[in-house]
């Protein structure tokens, strides 16, 4: 792998966020119907305050679905200590992180605010990528 492959190169531009409002009814569907694991909590300016996921989602819907009253919202269930990545990390060096017990996606920051996600599967691409160069 000659080049240098950075995380811009191979993120996800923006994909998909929620507000700290948004219900955890409609964050569940959005993230069924994008096939995502989860998704970055936005403050004002696209600064990054959280993280909800999917494992967030069914417990709190486990918690209200048979009481028919689902009131929470982002806020309520979302992880405040977010694992992020700058947009200029190399690739390889994420790929190392990832080798671990980390997250299989990050929210991708440039000067403090999102610009996008990066999960497994992007990096893993960019790795191909790399090792075809190689040939």
């Amino acid at each position: 792998m000659d080049s240098i492959r950075l995380v811009r190169d191979y993120m996800r531009k923006k994909d998909l966020s929620f507000d700290v409002r948004d219900d955890v009814a409609d964050i569940a569907a959005t993230l069924v119907e994008h096939e995502l694991s989860g998704a970055p909590v936005l403050g004002a300016g696209g600064v990054v305050l959280g993280f909800v996921s999917e494992q967030d989602c069914i417990k709190e819907m486990l918690n209200t679905a048979f009481h028919c009253e689902l009131t929470a919202t982002a806020a309520d269930i979302m992880r405040p200590e977010v694992l992020t990545v700058d947009a200029n990390m190399e690739i390889s060096v994420l790929a190392e992180q990832m080798c671990g017990d980390k997250p299989k996606m990050y929210p991708v920051i440039e000067e403090g605010k999102l610009v996008g996600l990066i999960t497994r599967p992007d990096v893993l691409r960019a790795l191909v990528a790399g090792a075809a160069d190689c040939r």
